[in-house]
């Protein structure tokens, strides 16, 4: 695992899945690799009175109620649609559920305007198509159909970002459970036909703020169960997301850096005050591009890490996350420049002079990174 950039979560808590796998004597569903109850335990986290002889860390952090309703979704013949705002978990929480029950979370489709039918059906080798014709060896199976044949997850993200022809393609994979493949001959059999296994199941994700892009038809809609994922605005409960994704980055990078409880505090009360700005704004000039998620705030706080280990003194100052957070909040000069620049004169400075702390230091570093930046 030390090998690969990313490790999918099946490879990554390989060892703990193995460990579930092998105490889980609760019924399972299909071929899943282990019982609702077990999947849930994965994601949420062991609790005390489970009396497990080992704790489970909690790898996703929200409503169990959405995580218990998803895992109802794929239990049953209908794909799940977690949908929500960018940055809320979504591809997170599909991943951890492929990969706890079909312990395979790579079967995906990018859902873009380019994206295809062949990209949710099959293909074909087209060297192999000229030496021996078109057969089932020289067809490409999509993600998609790969699962239905392994009766395993498949995973569609960003799903309304593809067009309606593909969305419709979609739509006889989540009913009929087949796939027909016209370009074979039927040889009195099923030969020209994919059917899924038992245990096929399909998880799409969906950003709210596509609507319009290109929305999904009542038919599809209809093949879905929706799990809405809301943003995070529990000071607690994000406190512990951010504090998470940064400890898996410094463990990645074998970096020996304590990040100060009194700097995430400060991170965590500035995205606070800039959603609450942006709430109030009249107007879209008068809110940041960003959508101030807090996929978004993990973001500004590993940058700012990274910069003071490679650059600094191998420590987290307030200046350096000043900087990280208008360099990553900028994307539209010189409107987000602007709103930053109003946010630190009308809200930082006031409580820099009233609190004191790390705010004064964090005032400056963001003035000089406006000004850099102007």
């Amino acid at each position: 695992m030390s090998d690969l950039l990313r490790a999918p979560a099946e490879i990554k808590y390989a060892e703990e899945l193995d460990w579930l796998e092998s105490i889980d004597d609760n019924p399972k569903p299909f071929s899943w690799r282990l019982s609702p109850k077990m999947v849930r335990l994965f994601i949420l986290g062991s609790k005390r009175a489970d009396g497990l002889d080992r704790e489970v860390s909690q790898k996703w952090f929200g409503d169990r109620s959405f995580v218990e309703r998803s895992i109802v979704t794929l239990a049953s013949d209908r794909g799940l649609l977690l949908i929500g705002d960018p940055g809320t978990g979504k591809s997170w929480l599909a991943e951890l559920l492929s990969a706890a029950i079909s312990r395979n979370s790579t079967l995906v489709v990018q859902g873009t305007a380019g994206t295809t039918e062949d990209h949710i059906k099959y293909s074909w080798n087209v060297s192999m198509v000229i030496a021996k014709g078109q057969s089932r060896e020289s067809m490409i199976p999509s993600p998609i159909m790969t699962a239905m044949e392994a009766g395993a997850i498949g995973r569609f993200e960003e799903l309304t970002r593809s067009t309606s022809d593909v969305q419709d393609a979609l739509i006889s994979i989540l009913s009929e459970k087949y796939i027909s493949v016209p370009e074979l001959e039927s040889g009195g059999g099923d030969d020209n036909i994919v059917f899924a296994k038992p245990g096929f199941s399909v998880i799409a994700t969906a950003n709210s703020r596509d609507r319009g892009v290109n929305d999904l038809s009542s038919a599809l809609k209809r093949r879905f169960n929706f799990v809405r994922i809301p943003v995070v605005t529990n000071k607690k409960s994000e406190a512990e997301i951010v504090r998470f994704r940064t400890e898996e980055l410094l463990r990645r990078h074998s970096i020996d850096l304590d990040v100060p409880p009194t700097l995430l505090d400060v991170l965590l009360q500035s995205f606070a005050d800039l959603r609450a700005s942006a709430a109030a704004a009249g107007s879209d000039d008068e809110k940041l591009e960003s959508a101030l998620s807090t996929a978004e705030q993990i973001g500004v706080l590993e940058d700012a890490v990274l910069h003071g280990n490679f650059f600094g003194e191998r420590t987290l100052t307030a200046r350096a996350l000043a900087s990280s957070l208008v360099g990553s909040l900028t994307r539209r000069e010189p409107e987000d420049l602007a709103i930053l620049n109003k946010y630190l004169h009308g809200v930082v400075e006031p409580r820099s002079k009233e609190e004191g702390g790390s705010w004064p230091e964090f005032l400056e570093g963001g003035r000089d990174a406006i000004a850099t930046l102007s």
